[in-house]
């Protein structure tokens, strides 16, 4: 026969350090019985957050990606520390904004480049 706990056991993760920044995040079992590291001491809106990741905290302490849009608008999430990590790249969280921010970067260069040709002036045909 087991021990009669109060509150159910929590899967022992802990903290530990990004091997690229060298913070300290919070070291969580998934459902999928790998690990997470998310960011310590941050929830923000579900809302916020894009479906993909979200990590909802489940009564086990374990965690799972919280794909359901629209979420409930009080429903707060967890992210993984890698989105915040100053020293990894971003995920491309929305492909087409990355493509914009490409594009926009592309016109920034040729603005600033000298060789590049005029652009023609608008006559009012109407």
């Amino acid at each position: 026969m087991g021990v009669f706990e109060e509150e159910p056991r929590r899967l022992g993760g802990g903290q530990s350090r990004c091997p690229y920044c060298g913070l300290v995040g919070e070291r969580v079992a998934t459902l999928e019985h790998d690990w997470v590291l998310l960011e310590p001491d941050m929830a923000p809106l579900a809302h916020t957050v894009p479906a993909e990741h979200r990590w909802i905290e489940l009564s086990d302490g374990r965690v799972t990606v919280y794909g359901v849009c629209p979420p409930d608008p009080y429903q707060r999430c967890r992210i993984e520390h890698r989105l915040a990590c100053s020293k990894q790249p971003l995920p491309d969280l929305w492909p087409w904004l990355t493509a914009l921010r490409d594009e926009n970067a592309r016109g920034a260069k040729r603005q600033e480049d000298p060789e590049s040709p005029e652009l023609p002036e608008w006559t009012d045909a109407g």
